[in-house]
């Protein structure tokens, strides 16, 4: 029976179907697009003019963000343990008081070493304030329906780089990147750190126990065949999907499009990610776990090959691109639904994290590979071709990663 001191607790841990914490997820939309138009966006719209005033190589500058983005796969884990146990007010609150910091240090190095350090700092905060905590927080809150929820916060924090690359792009148009970046981190500090710290008040709810129930702990489970399997297939799945973002506009310069043509195809298959999202709820209530893991990431390898295969027209190229962008959103969707499709949410957080930094880490280094591989292979036709085959091979996994379950 629900008595009013029942529905007033579940308005206080967002437990009841109707009483979530009201403030999280608006807040987490915005913040969502804050961060990331700010600590990720930013930087490739700014990396030109730093290797301009500085003299430091572009290679360094890349190397140095990617360490950031493997330092954030590595901190994640341990970011979704704190996660699981204490929530996430603290956890992203401290991390948007660190990604303040960071870009600060960024901001006023005096040399590569420093920059490097400030991207070190980054990638911690990343950890804390990117996707991962914030669909620990709507994974625990808002179960069971938290699919609605995470798709929400996604669609948002696909704004990012609408919002911020251009804000970015106008103010160096009137000041140093220095001074930009000084901007950006005082705007991320009002926005993110007051957001986080009120609107994530709400008690921690424990974990649901349900009915039917995993075999093991979560280091069972992180230990089990079907993890590891889930682990791999995200893992090469990363490396392809990243490695077709980074290396699509120098694939279509190769075949002789222009790069305002190029640039279009980019950011439509940006747009085509935004419409996957909204495509996902209803995906995901016609599909089982592993049978929408194999059909999505074996779409991914279908529309890196018909990237690799399609020279034209220009109208074609560009629906591929919207196709492959549509399979991305979905995707993302289906990494923060992993665990919670398999295993349940009451070890959401550590077990995201274990199963996000290896994919994390792909994404991170996909830059660099396609652009070592691109020479060796004659070519991005043939790197796309391979993109294409590991997805494949990704595929092949996801069939054998549903567990064994006990009553």
């Amino acid at each position: 029976m629900t008595t009013p001191r029942t529905r007033l607790a579940e308005a206080a841990t967002g437990s009841g179907d109707r009483s979530r914490p009201r403030a999280v997820l608006p807040a987490l939309c915005v913040t969502q697009i804050t961060s990331w138009g700010i600590v990720y966006y930013a930087f490739p719209v700014l990396d030109p003019q730093i290797h301009t005033e500085t003299g430091w190589p572009t290679s360094a500058t890349t190397a140095a963000f990617s360490l950031g983005l493997i330092v954030s796969a590595l901190a994640g884990i341990r970011v979704g343990r704190v996660l699981d146990r204490r929530g996430p007010r603290t956890v992203m609150t401290a991390g948007s008081a660190l990604g303040t910091v960071s870009l600060a240090i960024v901001a006023t190095a005096p040399n590569l070493l420093i920059f490097t350090a400030g991207w070190v700092l980054a990638g911690l905060a990343m950890a804390s304030t990117f996707y991962q905590p914030a669909f620990a927080a709507l994974t625990r809150w808002w179960a069971p329906d938290h699919v609605r929820a995470l798709t929400t916060v996604t669609l948002a924090g696909g704004l990012a780089s609408t919002v911020f690359a251009p804000l970015t792009a106008l103010l160096a148009d009137h000041f140093t990147w220095r001074e930009t970046y000084l901007i950006l981190a005082a705007i991320l500090a009002l926005v993110t750190i007051p957001a986080h710290a009120l609107a994530l008040r709400a008690p921690w709810p424990q974990a649901p126990t349900a009915a039917t129930t995993v075999s093991g702990d979560a280091a069972t489970v992180a230990r089990s065949r079907p993890f590891w399997l889930l682990a791999v297939a995200f893992t090469l799945s990363a490396l392809a999907m990243y490695g077709v973002v980074v290396s699509l506009v120098p694939l279509l310069l190769e075949r002789g499009y222009t790069t305002t043509q190029a640039a279009w195809a980019l950011g439509l298959g940006g747009a085509g990610q935004t419409l996957g999202r909204t495509l996902y709820a209803a995906f995901a209530q016609r599909t089982s776990p592993t049978a929408r893991t194999t059909l999505l990431i074996a779409l991914g390898g279908l529309t890196t090959a018909a990237l690799a295969a399609v020279p034209g027209p220009y109208a074609l190229v560009l629906a591929v691109s919207v196709a492959a962008g549509m399979v991305r959103g979905n995707l993302t969707l289906l990494q923060a639904t992993a665990v919670t499709d398999r295993w349940g949410t009451t070890h959401y957080g550590r077990l995201s994290g274990l199963l996000a930094a290896p994919a994390t880490t792909a994404a991170a280094l996909a830059p660099l590979i396609g652009a070592a591989l691109a020479p060796l292979l004659g070519g991005y036709i043939h790197l796309f071709a391979l993109l294409s085959l590991i997805s494949l091979a990704a595929a092949l996994s996801a069939p054998r990663t549903h567990p064994d379950r006990i009553e």
